[in-house]
Formats: structure tokens, sequence, C-alpha cells
């Protein structure tokens, strides 16, 4: 009888040893309730016990697939996706144990990044709000509308996960979400009609520099490569290591493309700022290797930094990066620019106004990624000027419409002659083209507008994008 019941309980702890061997894993965004991109070929990976056969079933169209874990039990496949729908299974088998994934929705996926006024959740942070947010949580249940958040995380060694889940959109998530990000996805999610799922991986006052590889970074030989975890001086603000905790893990997950909301950070080294973007955009896409997928950004918003002289002259002027993020639109292909001169505080660097930002991202990604047609997307942007006699008349591209001033007067423009002395100017539209001219200044060569830390944005296309600030110097 011993015996017997030993060879039982023996055959049991085999059983279970066999069992807890054929496991697999997968990385947090792999996982019940997430959203798969439409129409791909969409990477699914994970881990297993090592050289195992894996066999994938989707439950859209009962294709099978297989794929074997390497040496070190990891393994990579690729499953082809329909259009929008779901939800949906995918059953994974491993030595005959069974692991599904549920819920799945197919739809679109775009990733959002950058620092605060990115990660800047719905609910604001303390004593700062986000305007009508309260009852925009309420209203936020929707089902066709998922939310994963990557918690912070800083290292020099690049990860393989990160932490986080995805969540549908209700109040209790939608509360903690970025709320540039919720504004994009929902209206992305109402125009589309598809499901739609945001990854926000973000972190306030970060340098564009931490969410860049060391690869990246070869070219700025200026920028100091932390070489173990005591150089992390500062978590969010070290070279490469929020993209080695935060990006690297996503890297290749199925998206659409990419929101990004960064630059105060940086504000103080714009001579760089455009190289770095590009240099950073381009290594992102190469790391995704899904093609030049669709990068919309947005530019700072206008802010009172308050480095000032004991002259009462500003030391550092934050309208050089967002020159820096005017040019950056002309260098990055498939990309656009939320100009948000009418959207800033003068006394608050995260603005209120978040339904702003996220739906002027979603009207690039509406117009330039979806075709919808008869919209706007583009700002004017500043093309020449010319002079007769004392006055200063400016072209602009991207202005079919003309131009408008908001208030019906323009006050953010100023004048200079050959000495470089700014002076305010009286400024005028006459239909596609903005006159410019100063009593003090006879003999003008160069114009500017809204080259000010803070401004209140007041010249815009007639569909109501403002124009973002500019100068005609390169002084």
């Amino acid at each position: 009888m011993n015996r017997t019941l030993f060879f039982v309980l023996f055959c049991f702890l085999i059983s279970a040893q066999l069992l807890n061997c054929a496991e697999i894993s997968f990385p947090a965004f792999i996982s019940n309730g997430m959203v798969l991109q439409q129409r791909s070929s969409a990477p699914l990976w994970g881990k297993s016990t090592k050289n195992s056969e894996i066999k994938v079933v989707t439950s859209w169209d009962s294709k099978k697939y297989l794929t074997l874990s390497d040496e070190k039990g990891n393994w990579k496949l690729s499953v082809t996706t329909p259009k929008a729908g779901g939800p949906y299974s995918i059953t994974f088998e491993i030595d005959g144990s069974m692991t599904t994934l549920n819920d799945i929705l197919i739809g679109e996926v775009w990733l959002c990044s950058g620092q605060s006024n990115m990660e800047m959740p719905m609910k604001g942070f303390k004593n700062q709000p986000v305007e009508d947010s309260n009852m925009e949580i309420l209203k936020s249940a929707n089902p066709n509308l998922r939310l994963f958040t990557v918690k912070r995380n800083s290292t020099i060694e690049s990860q393989e996960d990160v932490s986080g889940e995805w969540q549908a959109a209700k109040p209790v998530s939608v509360k903690e979400f970025s709320a540039t990000g919720y504004y994009f996805g929902k209206l992305l999610q109402e125009m589309l009609n598809v499901p739609v799922g945001l990854i926000n991986s973000s972190w306030g006052g970060s340098w564009i520099e931490s969410w860049m590889n060391s690869e990246m970074l070869t070219s700025f030989p200026e920028v100091e490569i932390p070489k173990d975890e005591s150089d992390i001086r500062e978590k969010n603000r070290t070279p490469t290591t929020l993209y080695n905790a935060m990006i690297a893990p996503l890297a290749e997950y199925g998206i659409r493309g990419v929101i990004w909301y960064q630059g105060e950070s940086n504000y103080d080294r714009h001579e760089t700022y455009t190289k770095l973007f590009k240099t950073m955009v381009d290594g992102w896409r190469t790391k995704w290797n899904q093609g030049i997928f669709p990068f919309y950004y947005c530019q700072i918003a206008p802010y009172e930094y308050g480095l000032i002289t004991p002259e009462g002259e500003e030391t550092i002027n934050s309208a050089y990066l967002r020159e820096a993020q005017l040019k950056a639109e002309k260098e990055i292909e498939n990309s656009g620019m939320a100009v948000l001169m009418d959207a800033g505080m003068e006394n608050g660097i995260h603005p209120v106004k978040k339904r702003v930002a996220g739906e002027r991202l979603a009207l690039h990604a509406l117009a330039k990624t979806y075709n919808f047609e008869g919209i706007t997307a583009d700002s004017p942007v500043y093309k020449e000027m010319s002079v007769q006699g004392d006055t200063c008349i400016l072209s602009f591209d991207r202005a079919e419409m003309w131009l408008t001033a908001r208030e019906g007067e323009l006050n953010n423009f100023t004048v200079a002659g050959e000495d470089r002395v700014f002076y305010p100017a009286e400024a005028w539209i006459s239909r596609s083209k903005v006159h410019v001219k100063s009593e003090a200044v006879k003999f003008p060569v160069a114009v500017r507008y809204a080259f000010e830390n803070y401004v209140d944005g007041d010249l815009y296309g007639t569909e109501g994008l403002p124009v973002s600030s500019f100068r005609t110097d390169n002084w």
C-alpha cells in the first residue's frame, strides 16, 4: 500500500514538473484585452521552455502558426490580422499545455510618448487641472478604446518587458491616462469607428536624449553615455535610460504611428534639438522595422520660463526651441506638428487645454494617415519677406484660405533695422499676406512674430489653426 501510494505520488510530482516546464509567458502588453494593428503582420513574442515547438491559432481565421523557442526559451512569430473587429482570442499550445489570450481587439494602435505634457493624466496634477476633465472622465466609457500606461523605469541595460496592463476606457482608467493621448485616441475612435489602442510611455521633465539609445547618440559626442547605474543621477535626464527601460521592450509591437509631446526640458539646448529629434525618430523607425510610420508631435506651448537678468532681459528664449521643432517638420518624413501658440499659460508649464493638443494631433492623423478629405491639419507657415519702403510684407505657405486675426488685431509682431534692435510693430492682414511696420524703424530688415517665451498667439489660418512663432532673421 505504501509502495503504491509512493508510486502515485511520484507520478503526480513528475506530471506537475512536466506541466510546469510547459509554460509560456508574454510581455505585459501582449495580454488579454490588447489591441493588435489591423491588416498587418503583427509580431508576437515571449518565453517558454527551450527548444520547444509552439503552436498558435488565431480565432478570427482559425489559421495555425508554428514556431520554435531557442536555447534561452525565446520565441517570436507574426500573425496576419484582418480588418478591424473583435473581440477575438489567440491560443498558444506547447507540449500539450494550452494558454489563451482573450478579449483581443483588432484596430489602430498608437504609441504616445514624451515628457510631462504627454504624461499629464486626465485628472491633472495636484493644483494643475486639465480643462473640463471631470465631465469628460464621467462620459469616457468606451470598450473600443483601450489604454496601456508604461510604468516609469530608468536603466542603462536594455529591458525585455515593462510594467502595465491593458484597460478599456472607463472613468477609473481614463482619469489616470494621458490627457493628450486620450483626446487624440477618442477622436480617432469616433471618426474611424474602429477599436483604437493607445500605449503611453512618457516621463515628466525628461530630456530627448533619455529616449535615445547609445547607437542613436553616436553623432552627438557632447552627450555623456552612462556606463553603470551609478551614472544615473537624474532618472529622467540621463541619456539612453528611458529608451532602454520604456521604449526598447515595446519595439516591433505593431503600431500605426507615434504621437510625441516633449521639448520643454531641452529648451536651453535648442541648437541641437532638430538633429536630435530627427535622429531619434529615424532610430525608433529602424528598431520597429515597420517602415516610415507617421510621427506627429506638439510644438511646446508658450510659457514664461522666468530666467530674467537683473537688467530685465531673458537669458533663454524658448521660442528658439519652438523654431527647432518647426524646422524638424521639414527634416522628418511623414511627420506633422500641432502648433499650440494659443494654448499656453504664462505661469504654468502644464497647459490646461489638453483637448486642443490631442485633437490637433488627431487632425494630422485623420488627414495624412487616414486620408480624410475636406479637413486641414497643417498651420500656415512663414515663407518669405519683401520690403516696400518702411513696410515688410510677409508671405506664407499652406494659407490657401488666407489668414485671420483671432481678436481682429495682431499684437505680437516686432521689426528691426540693421542695428538689430526690435520694436513693437503695427501689423495687418491683406489676404494671405501680413504687412508689418514701425514708426521707430524707417529701414526694416527683419521681422519676428511671437518670438518670446510667453505670448498668446493671435495669427491664424482661416481654418482655425494658429501660426507658429517665427523670425525672418538668423541673428
